[in-house]
């Protein structure tokens, strides 16, 4: 698992983080504080606290696909 924190300041960032994270074959999930949502939901990010940077859960065995392809979102 890789963890990471990302920046989503528009809704057209959202839909293309749910669009990466729905072609990625294995699980990412978004952590905002004690809620953990499927990152491949739409409604289940906008129900989230976005307007700071958002914690990333990239299960499976090759997680860095996954953070090459988000990564101009990434955060420090």
């Amino acid at each position: 698992m890789r963890i990471c924190k990302v920046k989503l300041n528009a809704f057209g960032e959202i839909r293309a983080f749910v669009e990466a994270a729905s072609n990625f074959d294995d699980a990412v999930d978004i952590v905002s504080g004690v809620h953990k949502v499927n990152a491949k939901s739409l409604l289940g990010l906008l129900t989230l606290d976005l307007s700071r940077p958002v914690e990333i859960r990239v299960h499976g065995d090759h997680p860095e696909k996954f953070v090459s392809v988000i990564d101009s979102y990434l955060v420090a």
